[in-house]
């Protein structure tokens, strides 16, 4: 008899497979899983309403042949509708699942999964800052990718000095001090925060809005680093 395991899933990819099947990439806390739904795109499937994008579901799946399991049960546990009303969250929610879809491929992790569960739930609050969770992901990918940004010290190995200014050095995953730089003492105490706390925590702190722009874009930066590099 073929075994079946329960699992909360994010629903990464959506392929239709034959007249009424779909073949779905999930992520669950165990890791990627590749399972085939079958029937699901026929009108009236008891699967297709419980494996919507950006949405947690609670799913129990057979272990079929080679590595693609069978879905057999499909509840949606949250659906994070309020994404699908700002094409900035939306764009950057589909980033977020193929970034992850892609670095578990080379590092295996249940941080993937929790990442990207707070990221979803975040960016469906439309009063959350956007750029602050999407500063947040991004330290969160480099580091589990291996490339944390230092924001101790310098290139040099010095401590970073509140009356500097620093820019990113992309090659050393670090700060070098630079007269025209823009980072400063309050980027690097904001970032600090942000690498240090869980999103849910992240997103209460208020006054950044001199600072974030910037955050933001060494953060991004640092991740575009990783997928050139």
């Amino acid at each position: 008899m073929a075994e079946s395991e329960r699992l909360r899933a994010i629903v990464l990819r959506r392929t239709n497979y034959g007249e009424a099947d779909r073949i779905l990439q999930l992520l669950t806390p165990k890791g990627k899983r590749s399972v085939m739904a079958k029937g699901a795109r026929r009108e009236r499937s008891k699967l297709a309403g419980g494996i919507e994008l950006f949405a947690l579901c609670d799913v129990v799946l057979r272990s079929g042949r080679g590595d693609l399991a069978l879905l057999t049960s499909s509840r949606l546990v949250a659906f994070y509708r309020h994404i699908l009303e700002d094409y900035d969250r939306m764009q950057f929610a589909y980033t977020s699942m193929k970034l992850i879809a892609s670095a578990c491929e080379d590092i295996e992790s249940p941080e993937w999964y929790y990442v990207l569960a707070a990221t979803l739930e975040h960016l469906d609050k439309p009063t959350a800052n956007r750029q602050l969770i999407e500063t947040w992901f991004y330290l969160r990918y480099s580091a589990l990718l291996g490339n944390e940004i230092n924001l101790r010290l310098d290139v040099s190995g010095n401590k970073l000095d509140p009356d500097r200014l620093y820019m990113y050095d992309e090659s050393e995953k670090a700060l070098r001090a630079a007269e025209q730089g823009g980072i400063g003492a309050d980027h690097i105490k904001l970032l600090r925060l942000i690498d240090a706390k869980s999103l849910e925590q992240i997103v209460q702190i208020g006054g950044i809005e001199a600072v974030i722009a910037d955050c933001w874009l060494l953060a991004r930066q640092a991740a575009a680093g990783l997928l050139t590099g």
